[in-house]
């Protein structure tokens, strides 16, 4: 080959190296989760015996058919709960706004089952949107779900008043349409973050 040849050979071989390398630098990062953690292989729900706010009875197949996002929370709760739930209803109406066809369906599991009764979750809800499911009933049988979920919670010592607190797990939880718990969001929870995710998450 030619000096110029070669040296024009070079030359062409550089820019398009170069360009390849521009390209990579400048890509979009691959689309996914911002904050949701993905479980590699989801688990299956546990079994167990409640009931809805409706009071029917439930078990663990009320988690099969549609996406989930269950929250573990209490009706007197003073802020945690209906801050979440609130944040979780707004998502729903942002998505829904967005155009998106299949939504999360919310689901409250009350960790007081002594004071939610099904009527006072169903109350409670209201104020949460159409569809949003509670879910109560006897404390042995909630802590089969909680245990093999991974969720904590804690009654207090009640006040002079008999008013007492209990404390638990905030995270959200993405159960898929086959009943396997699929992701987890951490706190603190925010719209954007949900609005964003799931479309992701339900699409994978």
């Amino acid at each position: 080959m030619r000096p110029r040849n070669l040296l024009l050979a070079l030359v062409l071989g550089l820019c398009l190296t170069a360009g390849a390398w521009l390209a990579i630098r400048s890509a979009p990062p691959p689309a996914g989760p911002m904050t949701a953690t993905v479980l590699p292989a989801g688990g299956q729900v546990p079994a167990f015996r409640l009931v809805d706010h409706s009071g029917t009875p439930v078990d663990e197949s009320v988690f099969v058919g549609q996406w989930d996002l269950v929250f573990f929370g209490f009706t007197n709760c003073p802020d945690v709960c209906p801050i979440t739930l609130g944040v979780l209803a707004a998502a729903r109406r942002e998505m829904a706004a967005d155009g998106m066809q299949t939504l999360p369906r919310i689901v409250l599991v009350s960790v007081d089952p002594d004071r939610d009764t099904p009527d006072s979750l169903a109350r409670y809800l209201d104020s949460f949107g159409d569809g949003t499911l509670g879910i109560t009933g006897e404390e042995s049988e909630l802590r089969k779900l909680t245990d093999g979920l991974g969720i904590f919670f804690d009654k207090r010592e009640p006040n002079e008043d008999g008013y007492y607190v209990v404390d638990h797990s905030a995270a959200v939880l993405l159960i898929d349409p086959d009943g396997r718990f699929h992701a987890l969001f951490g706190t603190p929870h925010a719209i954007e973050n949900f609005v964003h995710d799931l479309p992701v998450l339900m699409s994978s």
